[in-house]
């Protein structure tokens, strides 16, 4: 999900614009392409899996292919907004993203379904990666306010959490099984209402791509940080996929999901205040490690009980740290290396979560599939986070390169 730092960053403000409302503006591609274009699917995956009759492994792979159509995004962004700009990078990207919620309502069909669930991939790259560049040229114009101001960016996707878990339950539950096109439906209308402040602002900016080479990078110092930031990769996302069919076969209706799905969204709201003094720790990758192994206990939380008071303890747990480990991230990438390897370095960083969370849901899912229970799903994503966690902790600091 790094955005911020592959671009060469001007200070100057964007004109006729307020910072905070232009950024805000600006992450509502966050919140169209990754709060309800890729993380709502869970919300609506049980109904689609039982009418569509669909294993854990399919119903794994509708976010597998996501996730590829993200990794493949963000890899070619640079040079998609080198060609077309900014604002149709990010206007555009998000349009396909709506694009892709339609698509899904109008089919049941494995194949066209997982053809939007890979273009929504592509868009929610495209506008985040832009988005997220620029949120970053923007806050610079006000340094003493910036760390505040890019936060807003980053809460996008929280948002989009919040409002999906608000409606998506409780669509499915007032029209019944086999609904769940109607959710589509019904989120569609939601992103097509948040993408329309994204045309009315004056989207443009001079800041320019950095040129400077990757010669100061190199993989073997951070290898290991390179296989804890994969393992987050794969051990988030298969929490994020099938956490509230969890919550569901649990006996938790619409209330439940609702209020489970919004905690995490809400999380998001708290996390630049709650890790401030971890994300300023200069210590390798302690920051890190600190915030997986959190991010570890509140995916494990579910296994020892399914109470309604564990099962929201377990939402807040996880969404607080979730939203924060892109940010010890690109932490560990500003203390350990000069401004001129930070695009190679941050490339690398996403390669490498990009695949993990490309893996992550199709192989729990199988899993799943041969155990019989979601519990196991569970137990190897609260597993693969505090293998991260504890690679993380192993990272010393990157000496001069």
């Amino acid at each position: 999900m790094h955005a911020q730092d592959s671009f060469a960053q001007d200070r100057r403000p964007l004109p006729n614009a307020h910072p905070a409302r232009l950024i805000l503006t600006l992450s509502l591609g966050a919140t169209v392409g990754l709060g309800i274009g890729r993380f709502a699917y869970a919300l609506v995956l049980p109904d689609m899996r039982d009418s569509l009759h669909w294993s854990y492994s399919a119903a794994g792979f509708m976010n597998t292919i996501n996730a590829v159509g993200y990794l493949a995004g963000a890899l070619l962004a640079s040079r998609l907004i080198k060609r077309v700009g900014w604002s149709a990078a990010i206007r555009g990207g998000t349009l396909v993203c709506l694009a892709s919620l339609a698509l899904c309502a109008l089919t049941g069909n494995f194949l066209a379904l997982s053809f939007a669930r890979l273009i929504a991939g592509l868009g929610a790259a495209a506008a985040f990666v832009a988005g997220g560049a620029l949120a970053a040229v923007i806050a610079q114009s006000r340094p003493e306010r910036a760390n505040f101001l890019l936060s807003l960016f980053y809460a996008g996707p929280g948002i989009g959490i919040l409002a999906s878990g608000l409606i998506a339950p409780f669509t499915l539950q007032w029209f019944g099984p086999g609904s769940w096109w109607i959710v589509w439906w019904v989120l569609t209308l939601l992103s097509a209402v948040m993408t329309v402040p994204l045309f009315l602002v004056r989207i443009e900016s001079t800041a320019n791509f950095a040129e400077a080479g990757g010669a100061s990078f190199a993989l073997p110092p951070v290898l290991i940080y390179l296989a804890a930031y994969f393992l987050f990769g794969a051990g988030y996302i298969a929490y994020m996929t099938f956490m509230i069919a969890y919550v569901r076969d649990a006996g938790g209706g619409a209330p439940a999901q609702a209020a489970f799905w919004g905690l995490i969204g809400v999380s998001a709201f708290v996390t630049p205040w709650f890790w401030r003094r971890v994300l300023a720790l200069d210590r390798g990758g302690l920051a890190t490690a600190i915030i997986l192994g959190t991010n570890a206990l509140g995916a494990a939380l579910p296994i020892l009980g399914t109470s309604t008071a564990w099962l929201a303890t377990s939402a807040v747990v996880f969404g607080v740290a979730f939203f924060a480990v892109v940010g010890s991230t690109t932490a560990f990438v500003r203390f350990n290396y000069p401004p001129a390897a930070w695009p190679t370095a941050i490339a690398a960083m996403t390669i490498s979560f990009g695949v993990g969370q490309t893996l992550g849901p199709i192989v729990v899912g199988a899993i799943t599939d041969a155990l019989g229970s979601l519990s196991y799903a569970l137990n190897v994503s609260a597993a693969l986070l505090a293998l991260g966690a504890v690679a993380a902790l192993c990272q010393q600091k990157v000496g001069p390169v």
